[in-house]
């Protein structure tokens, strides 16, 4: 591990002693730092740094001699990571300030720990997979930006009234969804969004999408696992205009004539699993699995 990336969204108190921890193990083994420019100014701002980074403003600024990207924050963190990385593959290892921290696992305690772990090679790339969305007529909100790692959501815009999503998979018809919306989930995605609407828990590796309604009006509509090979087609009507999409973080408002098509994207997100952690246990220890004083002598 040579030269690293930075990333993260705000500063903080304890955003500042985890960047401050990771820049002494990461100078300890003389390797090159590049921060976000943002966030680098805000740590500039507070006096918070005793020297001067390089930084990176856009996906044009990296490129795939970087070993890693370290981001700080939550799992919103790594969200907006990924639009930096996007195909380059670049790996992510998410050092956690939020709050639920499916995503970012590093705690500020285990950061020199999980360095150590990187530079002995002892870890593992989780792939996750990602979706592509392609509306017509076109979207320029999403001429650049139109892949998400966690979800692809429909929803209604300005009303109380439900609205009707036709779907069909591989152009075959599905069913017409009368809900408050629709979420197209990825493996990742499933801890997320879709989770809470009653949606399944799906392991990372999976090759597959899940289909998860907003509050449906037909009540038997429940959510559905896809292959992940599947082209998905949506067609919206409603009482409005326009109505909602958003992919993960980024949103935008589109006419009701819109088209969408959703499918797998070619490239995916490497994100580093320390061999001290495993997916199972940040599930367990998450959801609260296992709560229950039955399974303290297990």
């Amino acid at each position: 591990m040579k030269k690293v990336a930075i990333y993260g969204q705000a500063y903080t108190t304890l955003a500042e002693k985890e960047v401050k921890i990771l820049l002494t193990v990461l100078e300890k083994h003389n390797i090159v730092v590049f921060f976000e420019q943002q966030f680098y100014n805000l740590f500039v701002k507070n006096n918070s740094l005793n020297k001067k980074y390089p930084t990176y403003a856009h996906f044009n600024d990296l490129s795939n001699t970087f070993d890693v990207m370290f981001t700080i924050g939550g799992d919103g963190t790594i969200l907006r990571a990924v639009t930096y990385i996007r195909d380059l593959d670049i790996p992510i290892m998410g050092i956690n300030t939020g709050r639920l921290g499916f995503l970012a696992t590093i705690q500020k305690d285990q950061i020199e720990e999980a360095i150590n772990l990187m530079l002995k090679k002892e870890y593992t790339l989780q792939e996750r997979s990602l979706l592509q969305i392609e509306t017509s007529p076109a979207t320029e909100d999403f001429a650049e930006l139109n892949f998400a790692l966690n979800e692809v959501t429909i929803a209604r815009r300005n009303t109380t009234s439900m609205i009707g999503i036709k779907t069909s998979l591989n152009t075959e018809y599905l069913t017409n969804y009368w809900a408050d919306g629709l979420i197209i989930a990825t493996p990742t995605g499933s801890t997320g969004y879709s989770l809470s609407c009653d949606g399944p828990v799906i392991l990372p590796n999976s090759k597959s999408f899940v289909i998860t309604p907003i509050a449906p009006h037909n009540l038997n509509a429940r959510p559905m696992v896809i292959p992940d090979d599947t082209d998905i087609l949506l067609e919206v009507s409603a009482r409005e205009k326009d109505f909602l999409i958003s992919l993960d973080s980024r949103i935008t408002t589109v006419p009701l004539d819109t088209k969408i098509k959703i499918k797998k994207a070619s490239f995916t997100i490497k994100s580093v699993l320390p061999k001290n952690q495993s997916y199972l246990n940040t599930l367990r220890g998450k959801l609260l699995w296992g709560e229950d004083v039955r399974n303290e002598s297990l």
